[in-house]
């Protein structure tokens, strides 16, 4: 796996601004090392209640915190044109002074912000076979300071950018679940993020286990070291919906042996969800301050025994691209 052991806090920007930005300067006090940011227009449950635009928000969040690294988790590729969304994480990387991780996901054709916003829901095969473009587009305009790019999709002229502040360019979270975008976080992503809808938590270690079999394959396939790829997973998200209780919080031992589980897996970052319910925050607060340290300091020995010879660094995608034609 990927480098040092990571923990992501998850919030969903449906509240005031002043009890955002409370959250996310909490989630840095605890000691986590990322922030992750969602991107719809409505919330899914409740199509009616207020939504803050995700970029903006980081931003926002970003020149009030110091040290938390920002995510977004993820960015909706059919919301923005690929050469503006890699405009807005230039800027982002800027005005955060270097805490930029770029994630990016096809969304999901049952959200209703389609329809609202009066753009195109393309179906999950068009979302797929756009992936790969948007990423190339994404990764070149952030990695090169004048960009041209024709590809089935997406077209650039001469397009210049700032250098972004993290050269040679933010890491990409890939989002991917299903076997196409699997291959595809393989191939493109620094870090590859996924989560599982499982009935119990032994069935979501197990399907998580076979997609880190078929991505460990893909690797192989492209030539790719697959410890070079960060393993990304989100904690059940079952209770969100309807703002009940997390099962990982009922107690912080609860949380260690699920964390230490995915640990044995290969996954390298953890995301929580900041607690839906006030009762939980004291378990959410011990977990912060006794689990995430206990588990990085265990991770860190295992890991100075298995780390790979070499810098561990992703693979250049153009290298990737050559390879996998």
């Amino acid at each position: 796996m990927a480098g040092e052991l990571r923990f992501l806090a998850m919030d969903l920007p449906n509240r005031p601004w002043r009890d955002m930005l409370r959250r996310y300067k909490t989630v840095e006090t605890l000691g986590f090392d990322l922030a992750g940011f969602a991107d719809h227009f409505v919330p899914s449950a409740d199509s009616a209640a207020p939504w803050f635009e995700q970029w903006t928000l980081l931003a926002a969040v970003a020149r009030e915190t110091s040290r938390i690294r920002l995510a977004t988790w993820v960015t909706q590729i059919p919301f923005r044109n690929p050469a503006l969304l890699a405009h807005q994480a230039c800027t982002a990387d800027h005005l955060s002074d270097g805490r930029l991780e770029l994630g990016l996901g096809v969304g999901l054709t049952m959200d209703p912000s389609y329809a609202m916003m009066g753009l195109a829901n393309w179906s999950n095969k068009e979302r797929v076979a756009r992936f790969r473009e948007y990423v190339q587009v994404v990764d070149r305009l952030l990695s090169d300071k004048t960009t041209t790019f024709e590809g089935k999709f997406y077209e650039l002229r001469g397009a210049p950018m700032f250098r972004p502040v993290q050269l040679p360019r933010p890491p990409i979270v890939i989002a991917a679940l299903g076997p196409v975008m699997l291959k595809r976080a393989a191939e493109l992503a620094d870090n590859w993020n996924c989560l599982s809808f499982a009935a119990t938590f032994d069935q979501q270690l197990a399907e998580t286990r076979e997609r880190i079999r078929l991505v460990d394959a893909h690797c192989a396939v492209i030539g790719r070291d697959p410890a070079s790829l960060r393993r990304s997973y989100l904690m059940p998200v079952g209770a969100l919906l309807g703002a009940g209780m997390f099962d990982c919080y009922a107690s912080a031992g609860i949380f260690a042996d699920m964390a230490q589980r995915l640990i044995d897996l290969g996954i390298s970052e953890i995301g929580l969800w900041y607690p839906a319910r006030e009762e939980q925050m004291p378990v959410f607060e011990k977990i912060a301050a006794e689990v995430l340290p206990a588990l990085k300091e265990r991770h860190a020995a295992r890991w100075a025994v298995d780390r790979p010879v070499g810098d561990g660094k992703a693979v250049a995608m153009d290298s990737l691209e050559r390879t996998a034609e």
